[in-house]
């Protein structure tokens, strides 16, 4: 088992990536929807663009799907001012990949939030199905790859929260074979502020089994470590920040992002006025302080569009990429850790639990395992 840990968790640089290494193809993108739009004399936001065009953001939380449902009609390849993503700003901003999430309000449990996470799967597989000039759907990372190679937008589906899987794995692999791949382990019975229960850890085994992602965003310190003991696939934290800038329950404290970092998980950072501040610059100091505590293998970016949330200045929406970008280069990033922060490491966590979902297979049969059992 150390040898598929030494597997499952190499340390990978920038130049070692190999579907990093080709840019769009010009034949697959319309010209003019990559138009760089960065002054001329602003020589970091043109080398934004140009590093972007060859390492495109993987966007690690989306809240579109909950956004549309508000609205009667809307027209994302063309453009909708109602929300903050469409896919002229997806290309404006150079995204290639992007999670949506399928998180719910407050208050939904038991079957209403089965049914609600339901529905909003089916919505979102019909506006992928909808936008297939700019988006495609994807669960792995070749597929993710293929999309971007196309000039389409790549989309995931989740995280989810944990409510939408009841307290039955039967469900879990329903929601899998329906699309899902992340799962937030936080607000349920089996996964608290006590940690995991017996219940919660073999919940955390059948989402390697499956090549379902392990969020760990709000989760308790005792659900976070026991987690990244436990998870034989890398994990992730859909959603924050650096506490030690900015107090924020969903912040990670130096400890916690350091035992992410060796277990080599990867923190989304969000683009909120809340979690990170109201500038850019605030943004930036939370991925410089991460990057020192955890590793640039460890960090990334969540937009966070559409859920909501105040966005700092000049990253009111999904174009905005590029100058958190040029704010990176200009406090002296490498072109190695900026492919690492936009697209790199959410490809390395996907292969990780692919990889890790093809191995336990040979090894383990679903489980049949209720939470009766376990935790009665």
């Amino acid at each position: 088992m150390a040898d598929l840990q030494d597997d499952l968790r190499p340390t990978v640089a920038a130049g070692e990536l190999d579907d990093l290494a080709e840019p769009y193809p010009e034949e697959a993108v319309a010209a003019e929807s990559y138009e760089p739009v960065s002054d001329p004399d602003d020589e970091p936001l043109t080398r934004a663009h140009a590093i972007l065009a060859a390492h495109p953001v993987a966007d690690g939380y989306n809240g579109l799907p909950w956004a549309l449902k508000r609205l009667s009609y809307y027209d994302l390849e063309l453009g909708e001012i109602s929300v903050d993503t469409d896919v002229p700003r997806l290309r404006s901003g150079r995204v290639g990949a992007l999670f949506w999430s399928l998180h719910l309000p407050e208050g939904l449990d038991g079957d209403r939030a089965v049914g609600a996470t339901l529905e909003q799967l089916d919505l979102a597989k019909a506006v992928v199905r909808t936008c297939d000039e700019g988006l495609r759907p994807a669960c792995t990372a070749g597929q993710v790859a293929d999309a971007r190679n196309c000039g389409r937008v790549a989309v995931l589906l989740g995280p989810a929260g944990a409510s939408a899987v009841g307290d039955s794995l039967g469900i879990l692999r329903q929601l899998h074979l329906l699309g899902l791949r992340v799962l937030t382990l936080t607000g349920v019975s089996w996964a608290s502020e006590a940690g995991l229960t017996r219940f919660g850890e073999e919940v955390v085994r059948e989402m390697n089994r499956l090549g379902v992602i392990a969020d760990l965003s709000g989760a308790s310190p005792q659900t976070v470590r026991r987690v990244l003991s436990l998870s034989r696939a890398p994990v992730l934290c859909s959603r924050s920040a650096a506490r030690a800038i900015r107090p924020h329950p969903v912040n990670l404290p130096d400890d916690l992002l350091a035992e992410l970092g060796e277990a080599k998980g990867l923190c989304l950072v969000p683009l909120t006025a809340e979690q990170t501040g109201p500038t850019v610059r605030d943004v930036a100091d939370h991925l410089d302080h991460i990057r020192e505590v955890a590793g640039a293998h460890c960090v990334g970016l969540s937009g966070t569009y559409d859920s909501g949330a105040a966005h700092p200045q000049e990253l009111g929406d999904a174009s905005c990429y590029p100058r958190l970008i040029a704010e990176l280069l200009r406090r002296g990033w490498d072109e190695g850790d900026v492919a690492l922060l936009t697209w790199g490491n959410v490809q390395r966590v996907l292969r990780g639990a692919d990889f890790t979902a093809r191995a336990a297979q040979q090894r383990r049969e679903p489980s049949t395992a209720t939470i009766a059992e376990l935790d009665g």
